[in-house]
């Protein structure tokens, strides 16, 4: 619901239609409310507003009787509204947005706008919610005229400010009447004489400029007894001095480049339907991020979005970027000298910029694609990156790895052209498509992949993948560094983690059929809940050994899971946690490379022994189903963790998991594990 106090006070609902307040005591409470600006009212002072030396018998009744009137037409009018008039010990408060705010906003916006065109813009639209004097009619109550005239200062203020915009964009001639009715309703306006002078010096009318400072001061003298200040008085002598710089025309906005969208080598394989959805989205919003872990083939449906737009695209390549130069970067993209003249240049203009790879600049890119979008209306980004920007009004749209069929045909076609003796067949499709599933689909490391087929076959590379960073450790000489190999990828997300999220990450590598909240929190912190986790409190659990450097605790787990999520690193499946199978690898390593290894997988180990007697003896009723659907879904890494323990013979953790297991292997009619 908003209300309205530039002009006749109204209200309207969210979607613009009028709502009628019955009765003149009612309108006047209303006013009185909306006057104080969020500040409670004591009754005592409502009823001098409403009654003022006549008020009723029972005047506190008589009150109350009249904020009900009010609720009840505000929530009439719109669910909610009742709740906007509250109570307390100091009063009564309207909590309310109105037109004054939005006018406040746009001055606001106005001041820091790039170009004087900008700031015209947006004090036109600030003055265009102006429908007559402030509060009216109760402009001239006791309760409303310390407000009404504040925000007519507001309004003259923003009137000055806006000829100024407009002389600087050389409207010298078109603002003379205006401004000279300005000046007869406001005569001793010292700022309002001074943009009259340089209008009429600007249309060419010197003489009258000069007979407009004399007028001032004339009245200035006889009502004040003053003289014009100084600035003004500099004003006259530049006049007389024939300053050419007052009328100078305003310098040419900087010009845009032809825009030049980069050609993809290779045709995009297996994204048409993410091309149908972003198209659409980016017609509706202004600010969409493409995100997804590295590799997945971010740039290249952004840039096959961008081929398809009717707008010009400009491509901002922010890899290479540092904190202090995105501005630099994104202006070089436009073909301008600064960031200020990509305003400028854009003007109302439509366009669309891609910021891409921007996971490492986050904030200021955040902050960049901020400020150009309030400044340039037809402006709208399209970001790619391992993480949002973070910003208010973006729309964020995971791109998933390619389905396996999809996956098979990119592979199929990088391979026969990298090595022409290959074709897709029934001899070797069925290894295809296996290599295609442990790269999970990611369509670079299924090319670094496709490049080696010449070199050692299919066959080959499927069984080299247990030691994939080094197999896909050379690629395509025209890739960007990150690019180049397969660990090369996954190191640039790492690099961009803290300590924290390191540890989380390389310690989810041992949940290799990925995991739940409390499975996560029990194998990354230090100390964490039971398999059912904490709020269920079916077991409690202190992890054993000494504590890892990292010194995790169960608390934080939940906040380091939902970033990595954010920067793309670990997925998230309803309730489960996983991760990619190439980033697990690259996980795993790190794991090794800490120390870590033997703690976290004994930690995994007694989770899911945990679990297992949890579900055997919780089993019995209406649990029954709900133990063996969490099994089901838990088996794989129940029998990893039932093998690990069996390696280590760790026999007394074996037993634990294999004998709580047995009533589960009997209801699914299976034997037992062993």
């Amino acid at each position: 619901m908003r209300f309205g106090v530039l002009g006749p006070v109204r209200v309207w609902t969210d979607d613009g239609r009028p709502v009628r307040v019955p009765e003149l005591k009612v309108r006047v409470l209303l006013a009185a409310l909306l006057a104080r600006e969020g500040r409670p009212v004591p009754q005592g002072r409502l009823v001098d507003d409403l009654w003022d030396a006549s008020p009723p018998g029972k005047p506190t009744g008589a009150l109350r009787a009249k904020v009900s009137q009010l609720r009840r037409a505000l929530g009439d009018a719109e669910p909610g509204g009742r709740e906007l008039v509250v109570s307390d010990a100091a009063g009564y408060v309207l909590e309310a947005a109105t037109d004054a705010g939005d006018f406040a906003e746009l001055v606001r916006r106005a001041r820091t706008a790039p170009t004087p065109a900008r700031t015209a813009d947006l004090l036109t639209e600030g003055l265009a919610l102006w429908r007559g004097p402030a509060f009216g009619p109760y402009e001239d109550t006791p309760f409303a005229r310390a407000a009404a005239a504040r925000l007519e200062e507001q309004r003259l203020t923003a009137l000055e400010e806006l000829a100024r915009a407009r002389l600087d964009l050389g409207e010298h001639a078109p603002l003379v009447a205006e401004l000279t009715d300005l000046v007869d309703a406001h005569p001793l306006r010292e700022r309002l004489t001074g943009l009259l002078m340089r209008a009429l010096y600007g249309a060419g009318r010197q003489s009258e400029a000069l007979a407009a400072h004399r007028a001032l001061r004339v009245r200035l003298r006889d009502e004040a007894g003053l003289d014009p200040g100084p600035e003004l008085a500099a004003l006259q002598q530049r006049i007389l001095a024939g300053d050419e710089a007052l009328a100078a025309a305003p310098p040419a906005a900087p010009r845009l480049r032809p825009p030049r969208l980069p050609v993809p080598l290779t045709p995009l394989v297996g994204r048409a339907a993410d091309l149908a959805q972003a198209g659409p989205l980016l017609d509706a919003e202004r600010l969409v991020t493409l995100t997804g872990p590295g590799g997945v083939g971010k740039t290249r449906l952004a840039l096959a979005v961008l081929g398809e737009r009717p707008e010009p695209g400009y491509v901002a390549e922010l890899a290479g970027a540092g904190d202090g130069s995105v501005a630099d970067v994104v202006a070089t993209a436009f073909g301008v000298p600064d960031e200020d003249g990509i305003a400028a240049a854009l003007g109302d203009a439509a366009a669309v910029l891609l910021l891409d790879n921007v996971e490492h600049v986050v904030d200021q890119a955040a902050k960049l694609a901020d400020r150009l979008l309030r400044a340039a209306p037809g402006l709208r980004v399209l970001a790619t990156g391992r993480e949002p920007l973070g910003l208010a009004g973006e729309v964020v749209r995971a791109v998933p790895p390619l389905a396996e069929a999809d996956a098979v045909r990119l592979f199929a076609d990088r391979a026969a052209a990298a090595s022409p003796g290959f074709a897709l067949g029934a001899g070797n499709a069925a290894e295809v498509a296996g290599v295609c599933r442990r790269l999970d689909g990611i369509p670079l490391a299924l090319e670094l992949a496709a490049s080696r087929v010449r070199g050692v076959g299919v066959a080959g590379l499927a069984a080299g993948l247990d030691d994939r960073f080094r197999l896909l450790a050379d690629g395509p000489r025209g890739l960007p560094e990150r690019q180049r190999t397969l660990r090369a990828a996954i190191e640039w997300s790492w690099r961009l983690l803290d300590d924290r999220e390191r540890a989380a990450l390389r310690r989810l590598a041992v949940h290799g059929a990925g995991c739940t909240l409390s499975g996560a929190i029990y194998v990354c912190a230090d100390s964490g809940a039971g398999p059912e986790g904490a709020a269920e409190g079916a077991v409690s659990i202190e992890a054993g050994g000494e504590q890892a450097p990292a010194g995790l605790t169960a608390e934080e787990v939940p906040g380091l899971l939902a970033r990595l999520v954010d920067r793309s690193l670990v997925s998230r499946d309803g309730e489960r946690y996983r991760l990619l199978e190439t980033v697990a690898a690259y996980a795993w390593e790190r794991l090794e490379e800490a120390g870590e290894t033997a703690e976290v997988l004994l930690r995994r180990d007694d989770y899911y022994a945990r679990l297992a007697e949890c579900a055997e003896a919780e089993r019995a009723g209406h649990a029954r189903q709900r133990w063996i659907g969490r099994l089901d879904a838990e088996i794989a890494n129940l029998r990893e963790a039932l093998d690990s323990a069996t390696r280590r013979r760790e026999t007394a953790l074996a037993a634990r998991i294999s004998g709580s297991l047995a009533w589960y292997e009997t209801a699914r009619g299976r034997p037992a594990p062993r």
